[in-house]
């Protein structure tokens, strides 16, 4: 049965393989521009469905509360990288210094999820709520 942490982890691989194909990209191509395009949809979607089915679940344990609110916080982070890049022109020098910093704070973002976060809410959910909430996060996903 499918449950949060592997629904949260198959977006974080996709993740993974986007910003690891953007970085290897140079000037304003349409593999650059495509990969952006996927990887910004794919966090974007991703912060907003984690954040109701898995962080604000969360925050509402004591235990939990403080992992939560860093969470969140780290997506507000990785929106600002985001904004720099798109305010970057594609063939600019300094638009993959930017994506290095985001693959950076992205990659920090999800090995502290997976290896801190996801271990402390196993702790705090029950199996239906894993299940249940992998199944609203998919749904998000798919809007």
């Amino acid at each position: 049965m499918n449950n949060i942490f592997e629904k949260l982890r198959e977006s974080h691989e996709k993740q993974r393989l986007l910003m690891s194909a953007l970085v290897t990209t140079s000037g304003d191509t349409a593999a650059r521009r495509e990969f952006y395009s996927d990887l910004k949809q794919e966090l974007e979607q991703h912060a907003i469905a984690e954040e109701r089915y898995f962080y604000k679940p969360l925050i509402e344990k004591d235990k939990t509360v403080e992992m939560s609110r860093h969470g969140i916080a780290e997506h507000h982070a990785i929106d600002k990288i985001i904004a720099q890049l798109n305010d970057t022109d594609f063939n600019s020098p300094g638009w993959l210094t930017i994506m290095h910093s985001l693959q950076h704070k992205v990659s920090h973002h999800l090995e502290e999820e997976e290896q801190r976060f996801f271990q402390m809410a196993g702790k705090v959910f029950t199996e239906q709520q894993k299940s249940q909430l992998a199944k609203e996060y998919t749904q998000e996903m798919a809007s």
